[in-house]
């Protein structure tokens, strides 16, 4: 992802703190979610979030609940820390100078775009163009 236009259409340092300060929030948040999910995903039965820890079976379709319950938190978690994953790159980028500025064509990212999802490395146009060839 390291461009050589990086540098050309960054934020500067004042520029990106009101994203460096979401940015930190936004982490925070997810690495408590992410830390509750996989307490709930890992560790515990319906029976034990019940407070029932007695060994008496349980009805087929409360397995059947309690398999898709699990499958959905782990889900949620793998996507939550893919979403940490990027904002610590964003954080880099911050960090670098790098911050702001699309890592596919180097201009920079519009305020309007950084406000609804401050990780991103891709300007609108990029972002679209990537979509597209994902889709095939």
């Amino acid at each position: 992802m390291g461009s050589t236009h990086a540098g050309k259409g960054a934020y500067t340092a004042e520029e990106s703190k009101p994203y460096h300060d979401k940015l930190r929030l936004l982490r925070a948040r997810l690495v408590g979610d992410t830390n509750h999910l996989a307490e709930s995903a890992l560790n515990r039965t319906r029976s034990e979030a019940a407070g029932d820890l007695s060994k008496m079976p349980i009805h087929m379709a409360d397995i059947g609940s309690d398999n898709y319950e699990q499958e959905f938190s782990l889900n949620l978690l793998a996507a939550e820390q893919d979403t940490l994953v990027e904002i610590d790159s964003a954080l880099a980028r911050i960090e670098s100078g790098e911050y702001g500025a699309c890592v596919e064509c180097g201009h920079r990212i519009k305020k309007s775009r950084l406000n609804a999802i401050p990780f991103t490395h891709y300007c609108i146009d990029c972002a679209s163009e990537r979509d597209q060839e994902a889709r095939g």
